[in-house]
């Protein structure tokens, strides 16, 4: 079974700091693309950042110098540091892994900035 756990969402204030964890099983972890995605209720969901299975990252530019994507293979982990929090980031934050056709989300980790 495929099992993608977000971690790490929560309250904080502006100019603040969290860090989001996704932490994978039951597929080959190193082998698949990670993305975070951010999703406002009633809205699409949005492509925040990106790392490919051969460490190659990129960002929305709403995210750029504040947000920073990695993963350990070794945990079949990806993370998100995220810095200088704004209120405009307060949304559900989800991981998705991807391999060819074969994609897999994970169930989403509320983020609320707010002083």
């Amino acid at each position: 079974q495929v099992q993608l756990v977000e971690s790490g969402g929560g309250l904080v204030q502006p100019g603040g700091s969290l860090r989001l964890s996704c932490t994978v099983s039951g597929i080959q972890f190193k082998m698949y693309d990670m993305r975070w995605y951010r999703q406002a209720p009633g809205e699409q969901r949005e492509l925040v950042a990106a790392i490919t299975r051969y460490d190659a990252t990129s960002y929305a530019d709403s995210v750029k110098g504040r947000f920073t994507i990695s993963r350990d293979n070794a945990k079949k982990t990806v993370s998100r540091q995220m810095n200088n929090l704004k209120p405009g980031d307060t949304d559900v934050y989800y991981c998705r892994a991807k391999f060819l056709s074969s994609e897999y989300w994970g169930q989403g980790t509320q983020v609320t900035v707010s002083s």
